[in-house]
């Protein structure tokens, strides 16, 4: 972590790199550094804060959760397995080109078929795309998903010029969004420019965003209220009264779609040789080591609801019957003895930012008592994605900022091909349980089929889920009309500076 030190001259930085800016820039303070500027290749939650003003989408979603047109006016199921958009007109790429209907087949086929595409099993039952005119895109399905809507509401959906796919988008995105790419410095800075000729361009009242990675929470908060930030993401749960005390702040919290996790690595290299893999009595003794009240009290000061599911209370998939209350230390030296072990060797992989610090200090201490003996591996948030795709973990952070149907929120991780099962966990049993609640249509019978998936996933653990996210902003009181959503993303649409 940071030392005093440090800590001021990061503030003295952004306090710095504030000044040179009048009111046409914004400056956003995020709590990770975003992975690579690609939609189709990227995989952080910070990535999809800066997406959102740099990608659109073919279909947004309203605070609410209701679907939105994006570069999409229109939409309509022809049958279960045929799904029409109709395109916006006089929308065009930050290149200059059009954004028309075989620009938009170039990208969902790229983000299907690219072979290291991270959308891949969002997109699985996607079957091919027809442009039939220049503003008409037809999807044609495997088998119907109700789950594809959402998914097409996020990266899957955000789409990007087609000439720059072999120009290294990740580096240099050309997108479709309000503000298009300046520059980057790794661990300093992303800078966008406002597009003129966005579509909806006079809705955006800044002509610079800046988004600055923060991974000290102490940094960050005392930056925004220094006036280096703008507004800030995910205000660290005992700083929350501090913001609500300053006269310049505001305080601007809400239940978010997403949660923490720890994933488990089975058959993802060399490191999937470890115990956790080997034996789910192991996973289950885990589990019961952790005391998800503990965490929410002492880390989340109440903010952080203890989660046992991917699915979140506002999820018609959300089943309270798994829940429990604190932990059975004793149940799990059982267990342990049960698999042949008085102790268990472990490490933890995760994002160095303050939180998961305090986090995974407690799990450790919780495991220890229980019999795990557990060290800790911290790393910077972007590198530790790649450690998790190339398989150097044996436990890791797993936080997943949420999707509006159940599906997503579980699918890319647990299914046998899910794009971010880094663990590479495969159960015939799940999976098919999973593909027959994303075919089904039927809320009620999709209810049942994820409550069946549920009792497995207590069995079996491929994932320990830890709390449920909340999405806690700090926003200077200068800023006017931001809206919080329940995926976490800063939606710049009609946000202004007090006397601009």
């Amino acid at each position: 972590m940071y030392n005093n030190a440090f800590k001021l001259a990061l503030i003295a930085g952004l306090l710095c790199s504030g000044s040179a800016f009048g009111q046409s820039t914004l400056r956003v303070g995020l709590q990770d550094d975003p992975d690579q500027l690609d939609p189709v290749r990227a995989r952080t939650f910070v990535g999809r804060i800066v997406f959102a003003s740099l990608c659109d989408k073919l279909v947004d979603i309203k605070p609410d959760l209701s679907f939105t047109p994006g570069l999409a006016t229109a939409w309509s199921w022809i049958d279960d397995k045929t799904l029409s958009f109709t395109l916006r007109d006089k929308a065009v790429y930050q290149d200059g080109t059009p954004i028309d209907a075989a620009s938009v087949k170039a990208n969902l086929d790229r983000a299907k078929n690219l072979p290291d595409s991270n959308r891949k099993s969002e997109l699985s039952t996607l079957v091919s795309v027809d442009a039939p005119d220049s503003k008409t895109v037809i999807l044609h399905l495997s088998e119907p998903d109700a789950s594809l809507l959402s998914q097409l509401s996020d990266r899957a959906g955000m789409m990007q010029s087609p000439a720059s796919f072999d120009k290294d988008p990740g580096k240099n995105p050309v997108c479709s969004g309000p503000y298009r790419f300046k520059n980057r410095v790794q661990n300093d800075h992303i800078t966008l420019e406002k597009f003129p000729e966005y579509w909806d361009a006079g809705s955006y009242h800044f002509d610079t965003v800046i988004f600055k990675p923060v991974p000290d929470a102490t940094v960050r908060l005392n930056s925004l209220r220094a006036g280096g930030l703008d507004i800030a993401e995910r205000i660290a749960p005992s700083d929350a009264q501090i913001v609500k005390d300053d006269p310049a702040l505001k305080f601007v919290p809400l239940t978010g779609l997403g949660f923490q996790a720890i994933s488990v690595n089975f058959a993802n290299g060399p490191r999937a040789d470890n115990p956790f893999a080997k034996d789910e009595r192991i996973r289950q003794a885990f589990d019961l080591s952790i005391d998800r009240d503990v965490i929410n009290d002492i880390v989340g000061t109440g903010l952080y609801q203890p989660a046992f599911q991917p699915f979140p209370p506002a999820s018609f998939a959300y089943d309270k019957s798994i829940e429990r209350k604190g932990r059975d230390v004793k149940k799990a030296r059982k267990l342990l003895k049960e698999a042949g072990f008085d102790r268990v060797k472990v490490e933890i992989s995760y994002g160095n930012s303050t939180i998961m610090q305090q986090v995974f200090e407690l799990i450790q201490a919780m495991g220890s008592e229980a019999g795990f003996d557990i060290s800790l591996r911290p790393m910077e948030f972007a590198a530790l994605q790649s450690t998790l795709a190339r398989g150097d973990f044996q436990l890791a952070q797993a936080g997943w900022s949420g999707r509006v149907d159940p599906s997503g929120n579980v699918f890319q991780y647990v299914s046998c091909k899910g794009s971010l099962n880094d663990g590479k966990f495969c159960d015939k049993d799940m999976d098919t349980l999973l593909n027959e609640a994303r075919q089904e249509l039927d809320t009620a019978k999709r209810k049942q089929l994820y409550s069946e998936f549920l009792k497995l996933m207590q069995v079996k653990h491929p994932i320990f889920y830890t709390y449920y996210l909340p999405w806690t902003f700090g926003v200077q009181k200068a800023i006017q009309g931001f809206v919080p959503y329940p995926d976490g993303l800063i939606r710049l649409k009609n946000v202004t500076r007090q006397g601009k």
